[in-house]
């Protein structure tokens, strides 16, 4: 249940130990784990025989220790740690197998920021362990507030997929933005100025930019060039 090499280009390896998730947000409309789990359950994969319904995957939480090679590592590139049907106890086992693999750096992201707020201060957190809220459009910059005041050492947003303008967007203890455009079918699309505004308000606040892609239904093709060069920037603090 892990990737080593994950085609995520903001990070090297994916850790599922949770898979499947429900919508909460208009980003979440054209779901690629969703996609991806429904291709899964058709090939006849034992994790994904329930499709995309919330599923706990306990003998794979100690897969982290079994990789002694350092790595980054997304948590749950096919579900969310925070949804509401995974428990307090599984969150917190998880949280303590990061904080052992202290070798590796963990990437945390979620649409769930007020069960990230909740949990807060029940949990522990670790140098290696970043946490990350996504955030589609100016109707969800409250999560942003709600990871601001996490004790997360490096906080980072996933602009992804980028819906519209996000002109007033506050980086005020923020290490990190990602942003990209909506693939596959039924893409919905980026504006370029989008793109470029929340650039230079990274630039002229010194956070770390990474434009991850231009997106559509045929990503590969249109690329993640930015202004004639990619974007591949990456927290001051990160400890690998």
């Amino acid at each position: 249940m892990i990737n080593s090499k994950s085609k995520i280009e903001w990070t090297e390896s994916t850790w599922n130990p949770i898979t499947g998730c429900t919508k909460v947000s208009s980003g979440c409309q054209f779901c690629y784990a969703e996609r991806m789990a429904k291709r899964l359950q058709a090939m006849g994969k034992p994790t994904y025989q329930e499709g995309f319904q919330v599923a706990v995957h306990e003998e794979t939480f100690e897969y982290p220790l079994l990789l002694k090679k350092p790595r980054t590592i997304f948590v749950n590139s096919m579900s969310d740690l925070f949804h509401e049907s995974v428990t307090d106890e599984v969150i917190l086992q998880l949280f303590s197998v990061m904080a052992r693999a202290s070798w590796h750096t963990f990437q945390v992201l979620t649409k769930r920021a007020e069960r990230l707020s909740q949990m807060n201060s029940l949990i522990d957190w670790p140098n290696n362990v970043w946490a990350g809220v996504s955030v589609e459009n100016n109707d969800y910059l409250f999560r942003i507030d709600l990871l601001r005041a996490t004790n997360a050492k490096i906080k980072f947003l996933s602009i992804e997929p980028l819906l519209g303008p996000i002109p007033h967007l506050d980086l005020t203890n923020i290490d990190w933005v990602i942003v990209g455009g909506e693939s596959g079918p039924k893409s919905r699309r980026m504006d370029e100025d989008w793109v470029f505004q929340i650039r230079d308000l990274c630039i002229s606040q010194n956070v770390p930019f990474f434009f991850k892609q231009w997106g559509g239904t045929n990503k590969k093709k249109n690329g993640r060039m930015l202004a004639g060069r990619t974007w591949d920037e990456m927290p001051i603090n990160s400890i690998h």
